[in-house]
């Protein structure tokens, strides 16, 4: 059976963009899985090609897309919790919660729980959200992703339409996020900025990137992270905030290693060994602290939420002398 098709033009602010992630921000209903199965059955193409996932869009692209996909059947909210998602998980999901409206949820994500499912993973956040439609109402839609090991600040979409207004917020770089790290050492000068292109290169560490070299152009992603040293621990160590102007897969990671800074405890950018202080645990020490963004349904109101610190992360700043509350998530 055929469906009438919707075409759509790149626009000059989408260039270089992932095209699954493209595809997100503009359908945000469909899954990763139902994605793959339009572009492996050609029922999505890109000038009339067949795309893939990890293409890059450029300016004036004209993206063919079956119009059912726009409007894909609605899930009724049950009377009953989903089988299958225990009370545990529910109330996993709830604790986490540090702002709720009609539209929007936002999260405090804990430490070493995936955002999204993929090889060997079974248990992630997108996947507890699914099985809770009877508690919100319709399929909660994640906006943005953390790493497994990263924590703080995820906002979530309620609706469809939120999601989609959301992901145009951030694809226009209009949310203002905030992170704090602790790196090592001190940065010279104590505030700057990273331009470092970036490409993708797998490891025996898994997935990573690197600073993209001459010739790499074509799949390099272009990436900008502000920082700012907030205090130091004499010239061991470093609690920097972190302002990414882009937001690229392992962004401010990387670009703290390029600048020889690496985040502690971060074993894929050399930030695992030799850690600062003695009893200090060894899990990356990167956090969302603070999202800031106008409400997609009301131009006055401004979304604005801050994430305390992990347990690992503020036994951290008490073994090392360090004032979580002194600052504000500047």
């Amino acid at each position: 059976m055929s469906f009438p098709v919707e075409t759509i033009e790149i626009r000059p602010d989408e260039k270089g963009m992932r095209f699954d992630r493209w595809f997100r921000v503009h359908f945000p209903a469909v899954s990763q899985g139902y994605l793959q199965k339009l572009l492996r059955s050609g029922q999505v193409k890109v000038d009339s090609k067949r795309a893939q996932a990890n293409d890059r869009v450029e300016v004036g692209q004209k993206v063919r897309v079956p119009s059912i996909v726009r409007d894909p059947p609605k899930m009724k909210p049950s009377l009953k919790p989903p089988p299958g998602l225990s009370k545990a998980d529910r109330d996993f999901i709830e604790n986490m919660i540090l702002y709720e409206d009609d539209y929007v949820v936002v999260l405090n994500k804990p430490f070493g729980i995936a955002v999204q499912g993929g090889t060997g993973t079974t248990r992630h956040i997108d996947g507890l959200l699914a099985g809770m439609v009877d508690r919100f109402g319709d399929r909660p839609r994640l906006v943005h992703r953390l790493d497994r090991d990263t924590t703080g600040v995820l906002l979530v979409a309620k609706k469809r339409e939120a999601a989609a207004k959301l992901g145009r917020v951030f694809q226009t770089r209009s949310a203002a996020k905030t992170y704090w790290a602790l790196v090592k050492g001190v940065p010279k000068p104590p505030q700057g900025k990273v331009e470092a292109a970036l490409v993708k290169a797998s490891g025996p560490e898994g997935d990573r990137v690197r600073k993209a070299e001459p010739g790499e152009q074509e799949r390099a992603m272009h990436a900008t992270t502000r920082y700012s040293m907030i205090d130091r621990v004499g010239q061991k160590a470093a609690w920097v905030s972190l302002k990414p102007v882009t937001g690229r897969q392992h962004q401010l990671r990387a670009h703290m290693a390029l600048i020889g800074h690496p985040i502690v405890g971060d074993n894929k950018y050399e930030g695992g060994m030799d850690l600062p202080a003695e009893n200090m645990e060894p899990k990356l020490h990167l956090h969302a602290r603070r999202l800031m963004l106008t409400h997609p349904y009301d131009a006055n109101k401004k979304i604005d939420v801050t994430a305390p610190l992990p347990d690992h992360m503020r036994k951290t700043w008490k073994l090392l002398g360090l004032e979580e509350n002194r600052f504000d998530a500047k």
